[in-house]
C-alpha cells in the first residue's frame, strides 16, 4: 500500500467530552481509513502511487482527487486539535488574525459561522497566500485550499460524519466545542511554513 493512514496524534478518547471515543472510532478508522483504502486501489500500478499524498491532491481530478484530498484532509484535521488546548494563537499568527480578520474574537466568530452555515458536507479553513495573507474559506466536499494555491492553517471539519454520533444534527454546538480543543501550536507552525 503507498498511501498509510497516519496514527492519531492523540489516544481514541483523549477529546472527551467534546469528541466520543464512539465519535472519534467511527470517523478515524472507519470514514477516514476508507479513503486511504479508496485510493490506493484507484492508483494500484498507476505514476500517482509513488508521488507524495499532497502531490497527488495537487495533481489529480475525480475519484483519484476526492479519495487523496480527504485522505490529506482528515490527516491535517487530526492536527488541528489537541487535548487541554484552545485558547488562542502567539506570536506571528495572531498579528496576522489581527491584521487580516479583525483580532481573534472577530475570526472565531467569522470562522464559526463559516462552519456553521456551510451547506452540506465540507471543511471551514483558515488558509494563507504566499503574501502570509489570511483567510477563512468555505470549501465542499473534498476541496482544500491547496487546489487554490493556499496553505492550510486550521480547518474544521464539517461532514455529517465528523460529528453526528455526539451531537446528531446540532452542528452548531461541535463547532462551539472545537475551539476548547484547537491546536494553536500547530496552527503556528503551519503558518510559519506559509510564510517559508
Amino acid at each position: 500500500m503507498p498511501f498509510q493512514q497516519p496514527p492519531l496524534p492523540f489516544a481514541m478518547n483523549a477529546l472527551q467530552p467534546f469528541l466520543s471515543e464512539e465519535q472519534l472510532m467511527y470517523h478515524y478508522t472507519k470514514h477516514h481509513a476508507a479513503y486511504f483504502k479508496n485510493l490506493n486501489a484507484l492508483v494500484e500500478g498507476k505514476p500517482e502511487a509513488n508521488l507524495p499524498l499532497r502531490e497527488v491532491v495537487l495533481q489529480s481530478a475525480g475519484g483519484v482527487f476526492n479519495n487523496a484530498a480527504q485522505a490529506w484532509n482528515h490527516s491535517f484535521y487530526w492536527d488541528c486539535m489537541m487535548p487541554k488546548a484552545g485558547g488562542e494563537p502567539k506570536g506571528e499568527l495572531a498579528a496576522a488574525i489581527q491584521r487580516d480578520l479583525g483580532g481573534f474574537e472577530a475570526f472565531r466568530k467569522s470562522m464559526s459561522e463559516t462552519a456553521v452555515k456551510l451547506f452540506g458536507s465540507g471543511w471551514a479553513w483558515l488558509a494563507a497566500d504566499q503574501t502570509g495573507k489570511l483567510e477563512i474559506m468555505p470549501l465542499g466536499n473534498a476541496d482544500t485550499p491547496l487546489k487554490h494555491g493556499k496553505e492550510p492553517v486550521l480547518t474544521i471539519d464539517v461532514w455529517e460524519h465528523a460529528y453526528y454520533v455526539d451531537y446528531h444534527n446540532e452542528r452548531g454546538k461541535y463547532v462551539d466545542g472545537f475551539w476548547k480543543v484547537a491546536n494553536w501550536a500547530f496552527a503556528e507552525k503551519r503558518f510559519a511554513a506559509a510564510l517559508a
